[in-house]
């Protein structure tokens, strides 16, 4: 009996190769490494968070207490006096207020000039943009000792020493000099289709940076202003030499202030430093998924 020409027409599938099985040998290798990159980076995190451990329990120790048994001891009797005596007697409370003002008021501003810098020399393609990103950078690696005179002195001539204006114009154009460079080397790999695309549809060069570069660049200009918030509050060599007042100190500044040169309280001073970090890392763990989503973001949609 013949065979029907549409059976025959029929394809075979063909047979699924079976996938390859890992040697028993590599994959005990590669559990073994996985733990011990794990035991590592758990050594390293104790390694990390260890200063600040010792930093908590020492704070809340008595001087008493921290002199007979020592630094790594386990408080015998915890307090909080050493944090109450230093937050009275350097007005924590308004130092605190005085680096919020301050840093905050320079993470916006520099994120703001940075954006628009960064604007003309990533996406306006101006002449000579590669020699003043390199300016900018020259600007910023500078040390604070370099440039502290002569802002001394435009200070002073212009009436705005012992003032936080002084302070946030200063930071304000540091930071931005980083800003500049870090945004416009991201604004150069925009795509050009987007450009073209709203130029054609009529949007000039504010309504082309407010509405379609501005919200693509979302996430870094995030990243940058928490960056600029946390420098900025860790300055101490500026804030010290331009703000001689008490009442117009920051947190860095009234923390030094709790060590003398012939008398030294150590559970004080671990009770400022812990004071000191405790703003710092509530602020860094309120904006963590903004920096997260910053820096995973590498490319745009």
């Amino acid at each position: 009996m013949e065979s029907s020409p549409v059976a025959a027409q029929v394809p075979v599938p063909a047979a699924r190769p079976r996938p390859r099985r890992t040697p028993i040998r590599s994959r005990i290798f590669r559990g073994v490494q996985a733990y011990a990159i794990l035991l590592g980076l758990l050594a390293l995190l104790v390694v990390m968070f260890a200063p600040f451990v010792i930093i908590a329990i020492n704070a809340v120790k008595d001087p008493q207490d921290l002199a007979a048994n020592g630094a790594l001891s386990w408080p015998q009797n915890p307090t909080l006096n050493n944090m109450i005596t230093f937050w009275n007697a350097v007005d924590f409370g308004g130092a605190l207020r005085n680096s919020l003002v301050i840093s905050g008021s320079v993470a916006i501003l520099a994120t703001t000039l940075s954006l628009l810098n960064a604007f003309a020399l990533g996406i306006g393609r101006m002449r000579g943009a590669i020699w003043l990103l390199v300016f900018f950078m020259l600007a910023n690696i500078l040390p604070n000792e370099a440039i502290v005179y002569p802002l001394y002195y435009m200070a002073k001539s212009t009436n705005l020493y012992n003032t936080q204006l002084s302070v946030i114009i200063i930071f304000t154009v540091i930071q931005s000099a980083f800003g500049t460079y870090f945004l416009a080397s991201v604004m150069r790999a925009f795509p050009k289709e987007i450009l073209d695309a709203a130029r054609v549809d009529g949007c000039g060069r504010v309504q082309l940076l407010v509405k379609v570069v501005a919200p693509v660049m979302r996430p870094s200009l995030a990243v940058f202003m928490v960056f600029a918030f946390i420098w900025t509050w860790n300055e101490f060599y500026l804030p010290l030499v331009f703000l001689v007042s008490n009442s117009q100190y920051t947190v860095p500044v009234a923390v030094a202030v709790t060590q003398g040169q012939h008398m030294m309280n150590e559970s004080q001073v671990a009770a400022s430093a812990l004071l000191g970090v405790l703003p710092c890392v509530v602020f860094f763990l309120l904006f963590q998924r903004t920096l997260t989503r910053g820096i995973t973001a590498g490319s745009y949609r």
